[in-house]
């Protein structure tokens, strides 16, 4: 009964929106309300796989994905190492760590819009007052096609890799400190403590922090489209902005509805393989 609310929730505004998504993709439905629609089947499907748009967005909806996680990863973990090291010390650096998550994207999409631009930014001006650059104008960070995906990438690493870090270091805490204290009492060094007995220890935890952060990334909408709207050239464009196009601009929900629910069952197989691969459940019990 104390669940009821709640799963009556869910139902009415996750689990028939969902059903319903699904179900508008076996259809060629009109953009105009109260237009028939006609039963296609697979057809929305076929037209989406054979699509080069489609290709390309799920490529680079992968690739931005790989490296924002990535990079996520990595300095949450070392800076969530840090914080270990530091103690009570990181109390204050822990919370000024976390101000990041309170900026809206589409602010922090903004920000680094003209932090990033070619000709005015700050990030180009400071780097040639250094000598690094040669001249301003020199790094085209979201006019080049090359570079875009990654540079559009930058805000959401600023932004998220402090939920990151907030998860590792919740994980570092339940590591027994007598582990680790009898690895360095039998010699091991600082890098085999850290990749043979922190690291499995954590993988629950990183599994979670990984498929939360992966299928953030991989939707990643609103970031992309205030910086770039999926240009250069299309170089920016992932499976968010394609759906969404094809739903807005061109017209076709059951289209739009197929992409979507060949997101969702990617987006699913990659849950389920991190946590087989990563957190491998009743692996500690044998």
């Amino acid at each position: 009964m104390l669940m009821a609310p709640a799963a009556i929730f869910l139902a009415m505004f996750v689990l028939w929106p969902l059903a319903r998504f699904v179900y508008d993709s076996f259809f060629e439905i009109s953009p105009f309300a109260g237009a028939p629609r006609t039963f296609v089947g697979f057809a929305n499907y076929a037209t989406a796989f054979s699509s080069e748009a489609f290709q390309s967005a799920s490529m680079r909806t992968v690739a931005y994905t790989l490296f924002v996680v990535a990079m996520e990863f990595v300095l949450g973990l070392a800076v969530a190492l840090l914080f270990m090291a530091l103690g009570r010390r990181s109390a204050v650096f822990r919370t000024v760590f976390m101000y990041p998550l309170m900026i809206a994207p589409v602010v922090a999409g903004l920000l680094w819009r003209f932090l990033l631009i070619d000709n005015l930014g700050i990030v180009n001006q400071l780097l040639f007052e250094a000598n690094i650059l040669s001249r301003p104008d020199r790094i085209q960070w979201l006019s080049d096609p090359d570079i875009a995906l990654f540079s559009v990438a930058i805000p959401d690493i600023w932004l998220t890799t402090s939920f990151i870090t907030l998860v590792l270091f919740a994980g570092l805490q339940n590591i027994p400190g007598e582990v680790i204290e009898a690895a360095r009492i039998d010699g091991a060094r600082y890098p085999r403590i850290l990749f043979h007995i922190i690291i499995p220890l954590l993988r629950p935890v990183i599994a979670v922090a990984l498929i939360v952060r992966g299928i953030d990334a991989a939707r990643a909408f609103d970031i992309i489209l205030i910086q770039t709207d999926g240009g250069p050239q299309g170089s920016t464009t992932t499976l968010s902005l394609l759906i969404y196009r094809t739903m807005t601009r061109f017209g076709d929900p059951g289209l739009a509805s197929a992409m979507g629910t060949v997101y969702l069952i990617v987006m699913l197989a990659v849950a389920i393989a991190a946590i087989t691969l990563i957190w491998r459940p009743g692996s500690s019990a044998r």
